[in-house]
């Protein structure tokens, strides 16, 4: 069947690697690219998330959450960075997909990238929100109530109701900023990074130093609370639900992977950019974990800034509230820098396909951006940062996310038997155990995430094939040749 068409992997390479003027520009070096993955990896969901998933799944046992979550990461980053040194292009899980199963299973995957980076920006960017919400009001500044919060909310009991909101005005404004910053190309982007990311990882080294200083650990007992009855809610099923939201916090090294075709040397690069970024964030996760549920209940972190309650809560800290309110600040702005930058390669791959309109291929001479596909990101994600909660808009990124990881360890795997004679610079060890355990993990987590979730994902992908095959079948450049 013509769905089940591939892209060749040499016909790929050779367009990514055509020297063309009006193209994506080599200007990523590996520190570049560490810099990106920290920056991608290292915000909502260690400054945000983390206090939800506390409060409501896993309480202190949250940092087995993180663990496994790590594990699964790590299994699926080395899946990762064996594709991106193969097939250095934009588009990440998208082009792989192309390479390995066909064009159908491709756009499906495309399709679900879209969904994960989407709504990993709208939900970082309210994040972002509730920080600096707490930080105007450190110093007297109250914006009103109806520009602060989502215009939508949504309960387990209840379903779907109007907050009264009309709609969370920082969270739009910061993607608005962020847009135009992209507008600017690759290069001015990863400087503006690299600095941020400077920033971030002080703080959280601020916080923990700190923090352990205050830890009560009164508040690690019980360090498993006891199930309340309700599939999800503590015990170990609530550390498994905890998994799969907090592996939401880990989305960075897939980010990474899209701007491989800016990359200087993709294919020694991208492996170190991938696999020591998602290191040293493990630790990071783990650390800021622990020393949150030490100073402050789990019960009470279910709030949009449980860093800056933590902070608040210690008055011999009062001091540090500031710089660590701004630093988060700056750092979660990174990670909406990042996850923009992953949605707006993922619309040029494949309008570059022909599988969605040609102008968001269309790349600015000067400064190398995808401008039309970057203003589209920007007006779709402000838009669902400003109407919905923080708590629904991240499960949707962690089954968007794990989806997209189980496909491409399972792509490793079927791509080794059906061309074993392929070039990799990188190579995942023990193929096909750890590209299948790293699968295995992904499907666990997904099971665990609540069912509403599923249901959402479920009518996203059946918008998705209507429109591919309304549109994207027909136009794709493999149906017209």
């Amino acid at each position: 069947m013509s769905i089940f068409r591939k892209k060749s992997i040499g016909a790929m390479i050779d367009e990514a690697l055509a020297t063309d003027a009006n193209g994506l520009r080599r200007s990523l070096s590996a520190s570049n690219l560490v810099m990106l993955g920290i920056g991608a990896i290292v915000g909502t969901g260690i400054f945000v998330i983390t206090g939800q998933a506390a409060a409501m799944y896993a309480g202190p046992a949250l940092t087995i959450s993180f663990i496994i979550s790590a594990v699964g990461c790590v299994l699926a980053g080395l899946c990762y960075a064996e594709f991106a040194a193969m097939i250095p292009i934009s588009g990440s899980v998208y082009s792989y997909s192309y390479a390995t199963i066909g064009e159908g299973i491709a756009w499906f995957i495309g399709w679900d990238l879209i969904l994960e980076y989407l709504f990993a920006v709208s939900s970082v960017a309210v994040g972002w929100s509730g920080y600096v919400v707490s930080l105007f009001s450190d110093v007297g500044l109250h914006l009103p109530d109806h520009l602060i919060h989502a215009t939508l909310e949504h309960t387990q009991e209840g379903g779907w109701f109007f907050s009264g909101s009309i709609i969370n005005f920082p969270a739009v404004f910061i993607v608005a900023i962020v847009s135009a910053l992209l507008m600017g190309g690759i290069k001015q982007s990863a400087w503006v990074n690299n600095i941020i990311v400077a920033i971030k990882v002080a703080v959280i080294l601020l916080f923990v130093g700190f923090g352990l200083s205050y830890i009560d650990f009164a508040n690690y007992i019980p360090y498993i609370p006891e199930n309340t009855g309700t599939f999800g809610e503590y015990g170990w099923s609530g550390i498994l639900r905890g998994t799969g939201v907090v592996f939401f916090a880990y989305l960075g090294f897939d980010a990474l992977s899209t701007a491989a075709q800016e990359a200087k040397n993709p294919q020694r690069d991208m492996p170190k950019g991938i696999l020591i970024s998602l290191l040293i964030c493990v630790i990071l996760y783990v650390a800021v974990t622990t020393v949150l549920t030490g100073i402050v209940n789990y019960k009470d972190l279910n709030v949009p800034a449980p860093l800056a309650m933590a902070i608040d809560s210690v008055k011999e800290l009062n001091w540090l509230a500031p710089f660590v309110k701004l630093g988060i600040v700056a750092g979660i702005t990174s990670v909406i820098l990042v996850m923009m930058l992953g949605q707006t390669r993922i619309y040029y791959a494949i309008s570059k396909d022909g599988m969605l309109p040609r102008i968001f291929s269309k790349v600015n001479k000067k400064t190398g951006a995808p401008q039309n596909a970057t203003i589209f990101a920007c007006i779709i994600s402000g838009l669902v940062a400003g109407l919905f909660p923080l708590h629904v808009l991240a499960e949707m990124v962690s089954i968007g996310t794990l989806l997209a990881f189980t496909i491409v360890c399972v792509s490793v795997v079927v791509l080794r038997k059906k061309q074993p004679n392929l070039r990799r610079p990188f190579k995942v060890p023990f193929v096909p155990v750890i590209p299948l355990l790293g699968a295995a993990v992904c499907l666990l987590q997904m099971a665990f995430l609540p069912l509403a979730t599923w249901l959402r994902l479920i009518i996203w992908m059946a918008v998705g094939m209507v429109i591919y095959f309304a549109y994207g079948y027909r136009h794709s450049k493999l149906n017209k040749r």
